[in-house]
């Protein structure tokens, strides 16, 4: 029964609601609203037990609740946020709010317009609220959920008589997997107009959430191989392709809607899981040399029904430059594009405690925690604060670097906290704003803070006690909105322990302590020496012998990368024809190597080194750890027996060595 109707508007809709529902499911589309509007009436009415003119309590999530769901959705609200910036700045004016709800209907995060923000409260459309369908009945989000396609829903489309002036424009967000993760809508408040009308909104943002599901999409799969395809050459690398990431071994993790749609598969499993080769007429090896330039296309032909499409490749393939054996025993690095940042990913490589490294970082990257860095000189401190700024929400505001070891004790507190004009003899007289004040709204990054003196310690204490500056010789003190960051090759707790750090500035810097290992002992330093060759060499070709690199890979290093790179530097200056050769490296690096066994995967021939030499050898040997048993090799490598036999025979590996059954 339907509870007394609170008004005459109230009344109508309540009664159009209870006409729609005594209609036979044969004859929804005859009636005058869209048919998941109909069915979800029909939900709210027999399943949900609604009232279209009762009014329901709110139900608000607790502000720990929404912490910890937003922590469950750490990598999509960080992604959706910028998204939402950018799509409010294309509907900012039209009085939208933009709304990210999981898949329970709990809105996560907002963007409203704030001249509105007491309007949408009004309406319940605010961070913690339960908007799905049992609650709130037909709406944009809860609906959107059922539904799992882009929908509007119109006024009076809305269950409730309450929400009849609201119109909501939602669109589903699905994870890597094809799962349903999340609602982008975006909704307005007595606008008017028709349905009709909003499909220019439902179109931007379905967009948007595409736009969030590629962002996913290539973060869960930042460590692969990335491969984007389409069968028209101009959209490549746009929006509209489709992207495959690809294991070391060419077997396909995961397809994004578009290549599905692309390759007309109907399921994931006709494509995920299998080899690059099953579905297209080239081998991995193959379309990585193909795609080895910067935007350079390879021609591809889809295995079942011989389509045409035209890919490029991204990912660890390009951020690990790939060897590309030349004549003459020499080995051609995969050119580098030196105007791009570097990120986390980028500096991780394939080393493994890089690798934690960076996804710890990326964990805080948008939390307000104190980041302590630890490592030899020269290890790249400064470049991983860099990296790690850049992956954050204030990547767009200054990264300050200040090295308290290079600036001497009688400047660093003008440095860091500027001075007032006339502050001491030969002052500027206009003053100078020191580095903190210039890191405003970004992050501070505080190198070998272990040599900063206890006075300056004092200061910068107080400094992020209070976020507030007060420059050299007086003046109103300055507020400043800061992120620090500080590095230093020295063990600050032992520091702190002697009495040569502060103690309490120390448990206020020390939030995580990210440690980098010398380079001697990474375990990726032949692909760290192939990208700094193509990142000295630019735009220009350049090779390297393969003796030569045997010399780099064996020797110690106590510069580190620092060294690595002034090595490789003079190496190129001097070098004849573009080719690093050993005579080319200084003395300590040419002494003769103790160990003439190559430090370096298994190539083809005495001096070249290739991807197909590592994949045979990966091949047999985990052909022999499982004692020549195809099933199990297959299932290892996460391809089928058919695939494994073709790499087999590609690779020569001999059949007979097989025990018979």
């Amino acid at each position: 029964m339907v509870a007394p109707m609170k008004g005459a508007l109230a009344g109508v809709h309540a009664e159009r609601v209870l006409r729609v529902a005594s209609h036979d499911l044969k004859r929804l589309e005859e009636a005058p609203l869209a048919p998941a509007v109909n069915v979800s009436w029909l939900r709210c009415l027999n399943e949900f037990k609604l009232d279209p003119v009762r009014e329901y309590q709110p139900v608000i999530c607790d502000p720990g609740q929404v912490v910890e769901l937003r922590a469950q959705h750490e990598d999509l609200v960080q992604i959706a946020r910028a998204e939402m910036d950018s799509l409010y700045d294309g509907i900012s004016g039209s009085g939208y709010a933009l709304l990210l709800a999981d898949t329970a209907g709990v809105i996560l995060c907002e963007k409203v317009d704030p001249t509105l923000e007491s309007l949408f409260t009004r309406a319940g459309l605010i961070v913690g609220a339960d908007w799905s369908e049992r609650s709130q009945g037909t709406n944009g989000i809860g609906t959107c959920v059922t539904e799992r396609r882009p929908i509007t829903i119109h006024e009076s489309d809305h269950f409730r008589s309450r929400h009849a002036g609201l119109s909501c424009s939602a669109a589903p967000i699905h994870d890597p997997e094809g799962h349903l993760i999340a609602i982008l809508d975006a909704s307005s408040v007595n606008t008017g107009g028709t349905r009709a009308s909003k499909l220019h909104t439902v179109a931007l943002v379905n967009a948007s959430a595409r736009a969030i599901e590629r962002c996913l999409f290539l973060r869960r799969h930042n460590a692969d191989t990335i491969v984007h395809f389409h069968d028209r050459p101009e959209l490549v690398d746009l929006a509209h392709h489709g992207a495959m990431a690809l294991d070391p071994g060419g077997v396909i993790l995961a397809a994004d809607p578009k290549s599905l749609e692309l390759l007309g598969a109907r399921h994931r499993e006709e494509v995920v899981g299998r080899s690059i080769t099953d579905v297209f007429d080239t081998t991995h090896e193959e379309l990585l040399r193909a795609c080895a330039e910067p935007r350079a296309l390879c021609d591809l032909r889809d295995m079942r029904l011989g389509r045409r499409y035209f890919a490029s490749v991204a990912g660890a393939a390009r951020s690990a430059p790939v060897a590309v054996p030349l004549s003459g025993g020499s080995l051609h690095p995969v050119r580098a594009d030196r105007r791009m940042p570097v990120t986390l990913e980028d500096l991780a490589g394939q080393d493994p405690e890089m690798q934690r490294n960076a996804r710890n970082a990326r964990r805080v990257a948008d939390k307000n925690v104190p980041v302590v860095i630890r490592g030899p000189t020269g290890s790249g401190k400064e470049a991983f604060a860099k990296a790690l700024h850049l992956a954050g929400n204030r990547a767009k505001q200054p990264f300050v670097a200040v090295n308290c070891a290079a600036i001497p004790e009688s400047l660093i507190e003008s440095e860091l906290f500027g001075y007032a004009p006339g502050a001491f003899t030969g002052a500027r007289r206009q003053g100078m704003r020191g580095r903190i004040l210039l890191a405003h709204g970004g992050t501070l990054f505080l190198d070998e803070i272990g040599d900063m003196p206890l006075a300056m310690q004092t200061r910068l204490l107080r400094v992020l006690e209070e976020l507030e500056v007060v420059p050299l010789g007086g003046g109103a003190p300055v507020k400043v909105d800061i992120r620090v960051m500080c590095a230093s090759h020295r063990n600050l707790g032992e520091m702190m322990a002697q009495g040569e750090f502060r103690e309490d500035l120390y448990y206020r810097l020390n939030g995580i302590c990210i440690e980098l290992p010398a380079l001697a002992a990474r375990r990726d330093k032949q692909t760290l020496i192939m990208r700094c060759l193509a990142q000295e060499a630019g735009v220009e070709d350049c090779s390297i012998e393969v003796a030569a690199l045997q010399r780099l890979l064996a020797y110690r290093w106590p510069g580190n990368i620092r060294e690595l790179r002034s090595t490789v530097r003079t190496a190129l200056a001097i070098c004849d024809d573009r080719v690093v050769r050993v005579g080319d490296l200084s003395a300590d690096i040419r002494r003769p190597l103790a160990d003439c066994t190559p430090a370096i995967r298994e190539s083809r021939g005495p001096d070249t080194i290739s991807l197909a030499g590592a994949e045979r050898q990966a091949l047999i040997r985990v052909i022999e750890q499982n004692n020549w048993n195809m099933t199990l090799v297959a299932a290892h490598f996460r391809i089928s027996r058919n695939t494994l036999y073709r790499k087999i025979k590609r690779h020569g590996i001999r059949i007979a060595r097989f025990p018979q059954h």
